[in-house]
């Protein structure tokens, strides 16, 4: 059983006026300090190793950025999944994308797709904001702008106590009450040093705990799921852990959500942060791995089928610029293709039907709409991680009091 002492390591229960009692954050690094036991020891050594080979195996694609766009799309995806937005697939997403162009766009894609533009947002600012509260604010109001939750003053920390907690919960029967806001203020401040400083911490701990520590701030009145898993990756690109950002939670933390919420909420009762820190490094392995061998098969799919163009089309290079343009892009109409290659359309349609022809294409109807999906592609997109458990409520679903 855990001493008083490190009962209170990663914080204390405060009752507040009203009666509820409110989480107070002990700052980072918590103390006593992570304790490193062989188990622990031996996860941080192989998620390292996996967040290595994954770089390794981007690394041996060329021009992998082409890829990175279908990763962020994944992710937005799972995320939104993860929150109970959308239970559309990337095929379904991708099929909505080609169709949409001019059309008013479903609110549950508009969500992921202001996922993809915050996430491109904030690895651009990157280059000139160093990660803290300022890209959070930001970011967030890119990732809240004209969906659920943009009510709820996008790119502003809140000024309300919140909560978290079932639907019908209020601030006394919820599963966790976050910091008022006046600690709240406290409390990011010393987030943000944690992350600015250079210390010995791993980077692999240091940005899980930043996770942790930003879910249990809880600074927004909503999206603060989205943007405490966006930060991770932020952590890593900053740090040149990451080359590019190909390592996303969200799948994982959806198959796994009961033992997700567990392990915050044992951080926050029993100081067990040392458990924390192997389930989510753990999901970090396990994603990492995921990927890398997810860019091992794009590779030789893409050297397939780069080797099968160049037979059947030997003498011009658009059919290798489609090919390359699908793997960003992979529903095409032949309007599209011909506005990308700048040819015309009945170019770009003998072009389409070759793809077909040689089955790297597969046509399918939308109404009048004809679309052509890279299916072997998306497949490879779509593959899962595997079997997991989903029986809680969405950490991020919060009410305050009307």
């Amino acid at each position: 059983m855990a001493s008083h002492f490190e009962t209170e390591r990663a914080g204390r229960y405060v009752r507040q006026p009203g009666g509820f009692r409110a989480f107070y954050p002990a700052g980072l690094p918590f103390s006593p300090p992570v304790r490193y036991d062989d188990e622990l020891l031996y996860i941080l050594s192989m998620a390292d190793q996996a967040i290595g080979r994954l770089d390794s195996s981007a690394d041996m694609i060329p021009n992998p950025d082409i890829f990175v766009r279908m990763y962020v799309q994944k992710e937005a995806i799972h995320t939104s999944q993860l929150e109970g937005v959308t239970q559309a697939s990337l095929t379904d997403f991708l099929e909505q994308e080609a169709m949409q162009e001019s059309r008013t766009v479903a609110a549950e894609h508009a969500e992921v797709r202001n996922y993809v533009l915050a996430t491109n947002y904030a690895l651009e600012r990157l280059n000139d904001l160093p990660l803290g509260m300022e890209l959070v604010k930001e970011t967030h109001r890119t990732l809240l702008q004209g969906v659920r939750g943009s009510e709820f003053t996008p790119g502003e920390f809140r000024i309300r106590q919140n909560w978290i907690g079932r639907p019908g919960s209020d601030v006394h029967s919820a599963d966790f009450v976050p910091p008022p806001p006046d600690v709240m203020e406290d409390s990011l401040n010393d987030l943000e040093q944690y992350i600015q400083e250079e210390d010995l911490t791993p980077d692999l701990v240091k940005a899980s705990l930043m996770h942790y520590q930003f879910e249990t701030i809880h600074p927004f009145r909503d999206g603060n799921g989205r943007m405490g898993r966006l930060i991770i990756i932020l952590y890593l690109c900053q740090k040149k852990i990451l080359k590019r950002p190909l390592l996303y939670l969200s799948e994982f933390i959806n198959e796994h959500k009961g033992e997700y919420y567990a392990r915050l909420q044992a951080v926050r009762d029993n100081g067990d942060i040392e458990g924390w820190l192997k389930y989510i490094l753990t999901a970090i392995r396990r994603v990492a791995e995921a990927a890398g061998r997810t860019a091992q098969r794009i590779l030789t799919l893409r050297e397939e089928h780069r080797r099968l163009v160049e037979r059947v089309q030997p003498r011009s290079g658009n059919g290798l610029r489609l090919l390359d343009h699908l793997f960003q892009y992979p529903i095409v109409s032949a309007n599209m293709a011909a506005k990308f290659l700048d040819v015309s359309f009945p170019t770009a349609n003998n072009l389409i039907k070759l793809f077909v022809e040689q089955g790297i294409l597969k046509l399918f109807a939308v109404g009048n709409a004809r679309l052509f999906r890279y299916q072997s592609y998306i497949a490879l997109m779509e593959q899962g991680l595997g079997g997991g458990e989903d029986d809680k409520p969405d950490e991020d679903f919060t009410e305050e009091p009307g």
